[in-house]
């Protein structure tokens, strides 16, 4: 079974910055699609970020300028910088990983973006 578990997540002023980190149990090869998602109560999970295995990014419009995926194969973690984050940006962040054979999520964590 492979566990993802992310960090980062906290309580920031809007324009503020943060940086999440998930950390796979599981050796992470660069051929992997792994990406970022969120969900705020009420609706359905949503895209942020994904890298494939190329190194190719894409992005939510919504997010596009200010947040950045990257990849550590070495360290096993994948990452999303958040930058000029907005109050509408606060949901729970999951990162998600396709090994190929299975699909793992992490257990989430919290964003607020508030004054």
């Amino acid at each position: 079974q492979v566990q993802l578990v992310e960090s980062g997540g906290g309580l920031v002023q809007p324009g503020g910055s943060l940086r999440l980190s998930c950390v796979s149990s599981r050796r992470i090869f660069s051929i992997y699609v792994m990406g970022w998602y969120r969900q705020t109560p009420g609706k359905q999970r949503e895209l942020v970020a994904v890298i494939n295995g190329g190194g190719d990014t894409n992005y939510a419009d919504s997010v596009k300028g200010r947040f950045t995926i990257s990849r550590d194969i070495a360290k096993n973690t994948v990452y999303l910088q958040m930058n000029s984050l907005k109050p509408e940006d606060t949901a729970v962040y999951y990162c998600k990983v396709d090994f190929g054979s299975l699909v793992s999520w992490g257990q989430g964590t919290q964003v607020t973006v508030s004054s």
